[in-house]
This record gives C-alpha cells, structure tokens and sequence, in this order.
C-alpha cells in the first residue's frame, strides 16, 4: 500500500488487477470458447500487482470469450474478496484526515465495484473531485498494463500465437512464474 500511497498518490491501494490474453493457435474441436473480441484464440491470464509492477496474484486459464469481470468472479481472489474471507488489511485511515477508508484493488470497467474494488467514476458529467480520482485510479491501474509489458519484453513467447493445446499453454504461462 505504501507504495501505491507514495508513487501514485492513491492511498489504501492493494494492488491493480487486469486480465490478458494470452494468445494461442486455434485448439482442436474447440468451437468458440477460445475465440476473444480481439479475433484470436487466448486462454486469459488474470493477476494482480504491487506498485513495483511485481504480480502478486494470478488466475490461469479462463477462457479467450470470458470477460475480465466473468473470470475474476470464478476466480479464488474474487471469492475470497466478496465473500470477505481474503485476510486484507483492516480499513485504515486517509492521510491528512480523520476519514477511515477500507483497503481495496482497482481495475478497470470491468470488474465489479465494492468495498473491496474500486473502478473509474462513468465518463459523463463528473465533477472536479471525481475527475482527480479516476486520474489517480487510472495512474494506479497502469501498474498492472505496465506488469504484463514487461513479461512479453522478458519472456518473448507472449509476442506471437503459442503452438499447442490450453493445458500446455497454462503450463507454459505458470512456468514464467517460477523464475
């Protein structure tokens, strides 16, 4: 939290959560549970990161059709997250105030908001005050773009189709994660 805190000035910030696609060739008798909005084949590798762009969290293995938000439910942190039993810290206080706030994730549109999550203000018609907060909460929610950037720059087979089946293709992307 302190480094969300102090780098991108949004306080009580657990981490940033995305999903990306991780794309793969077309896998047999598959149908179009793999084929995404982008017009590919992906498995979808949700996860969440600290300030420092290290991940914290992931989830493997959703299918390409799947929405962010359709995976992250399914997901053990988005279980855990709203049936509040994920141990997170306790609410804390903002800086500068007496306001007690709860510690929370941000993501974009598509993920749910609660008191666990927090997402952008819709663009319309916003005030001052939501403006700056949607700045913050973008600048905060890069950390994770930023994240998976640096693993396709690290490990180059995210940079073109992966030649075999999903099982294979999980293995490959949990297998980044042990080094």
């Amino acid at each position: 939290m302190d480094g969300f805190h102090h780098q991108w000035n949004l306080p009580n910030c657990l981490g940033a959560i995305d999903g990306k696609h991780v794309v793969m060739e077309c896998p047999p008798h598959s149908g179009s549970l793999y084929f995404n909005y982008k017009g590919t084949y992906s498995i979808v590798l949700l996860a969440t990161c600290d300030a420092n762009y290290n991940f914290t969290t992931i989830d493997v293995g959703g299918y390409g059709k799947q929405s962010d938000g359709g995976i992250y439910a399914r997901s053990t942190l988005g279980k855990k997250l709203s049936s509040g039993t994920m141990n997170i810290c306790e609410p804390r206080k903002l800086p500068d105030c007496n306001k007690i706030l709860p510690c929370f994730f941000v993501g974009d549109e598509a993920f749910p908001l609660s008191t666990s999550m927090m997402r952008p203000y819709p663009a319309k018609g916003l005030t001052t005050s939501q403006r700056i907060f949607n700045y913050r909460l973008s600048r905060a929610r890069r950390c994770i773009e930023n994240a998976f950037g640096i693993m396709a720059a690290r490990f180059r087979i995210f940079r073109r189709p992966i030649a075999a089946i999903p099982k294979q293709v999980e293995f490959i992307v949990l297998g980044n994660y042990l080094f």
